[in-house]
């Protein structure tokens, strides 16, 4: 009996409060039998393909990693490779690797991709990323907060920086269905939408989670457990980068930032990359035409001791071997647990 056998994860809306909470404690339970060197191959003999339209560090090691962990054979498919329907339609792709792979992750632009792939695959299929949602990051993100606080309903989490992207999206939701109140700082015209801030009120209304959308940095701030924040243009976008940096440098996670959560155990998140110093090109550039040390985090919060993010960035690989296992292994988890 396995509750997720077969399932997809598209979105963090398909699943309740009890499947989320499951999910970020397996990766736990995971990670612990990793760091004691206890196998846990619930995956062999599987093959998985992981589809990339969308260039990653993160996802494809992750995923790479876990495949490998839980006895499965990844096989990489870069945009080079696969056709994301340019010349053979999703649906045909999606059939054709579905007859040869047990599982599919897809890292890419659009969420009708993934939900195609996902419609026609007949496998398991696992969004790595689209533009609208970043469900893998969540199970990793939560499961640093329940490692830090022990629980998670209750807490505060604060996003600031560009509140439409996928992550704000994903962050607002899942804490919604949590039970974690989830605050948004973000300019007017680069807060969440009105699908998703109806879909997050529903969830809240559920759950009891207390949420605020608004332009002023220091009361998004006020009581957090957490901030978060992402880089201030996602990749693809065609934006026009002085003006988005202006909008947002007053939303820069920064000491006295920090310092106006009120709380002296406040954490750090960032899902990465993150121009938090000079060291990339892209970053350079940037930083040098707009005589700025750090653009959506400064370096000094970045290295503190309240930052978690390589933590964060690695507990991504035991989230993915979460997900994978319970929807693609033969684990015996009761239904009676999410009744």
């Amino acid at each position: 009996m396995n509750h997720f056998y077969g399932k997809s994860f598209l979105k963090e809306t398909d699943f309740s409060a009890a499947e989320l909470n499951y999910l970020i404690d397996f990766a736990i339970h995971l990670k612990s039998l990793k760091k004691q060197h206890i196998t846990h191959q619930y995956l062999a003999g599987k093959n998985i393909a992981l589809l990339f339209e969308k260039s990653s560090t993160r996802t494809r090691s992750a995923f790479t990693v876990a495949a490998n962990d839980l006895g499965a054979h990844p096989e990489f498919l870069g945009k080079n490779d696969i056709q994301f329907g340019n010349k053979e339609s999703v649906a045909d792709t999606a059939k054709v690797l579905g007859s040869m792979f047990d599982g599919i992750e897809f890292r890419g632009f659009k969420q009708k991709t993934v939900s195609d792939l996902a419609e026609y695959g007949g496998v398991p299929v696992w969004n790595g990323l689209t533009d609208d949602w970043h469900p893998t990051q969540m199970i990793a993100d939560f499961m640093t907060l329940k490692e830090k606080f022990g629980s998670l309903k209750g807490l505060t989490l604060t996003y600031v920086g560009d509140g439409r992207n996928n992550v704000a999206n994903s962050l607002l939701v899942t804490g919604a269905i949590l039970g974690v109140n989830v605050h948004i700082g973000a300019p007017s015209n680069l807060q969440p939408t009105a699908p998703i801030l109806e879909i997050a009120k529903k969830k809240a209304a559920q759950s009891g989670a207390k949420l605020l959308i608004t332009d002023d940095p220091e009361a998004a701030v006020e009581g957090a457990d957490a901030l978060y924040t992402d880089v201030w243009v996602s990749m693809g976008e065609d934006v026009d980068y002085d003006k988005r940096i202006k909008q947002l440098l007053p939303y820069q996670i920064n000491n006295d930032l920090l310092h106006k959560t009120g709380k002296k155990e406040s954490i750090v998140l960032h899902c990465l990359p993150a121009f938090h110093d000079t060291k990339t090109t892209i970053g350079s550039k940037l930083l040098d035409a707009h005589k700025l040390d750090a653009l959506e985090i400064t370096d000094d919060v970045f290295q503190s001791k309240q930052s978690v993010v390589f933590r964060e960035a690695a507990n991504r690989m035991h989230a993915i071997k979460s997900i994978m296992a319970v929807t693609l292994g033969n684990l015996f988890i009761p239904e009676s647990l999410f009744d």
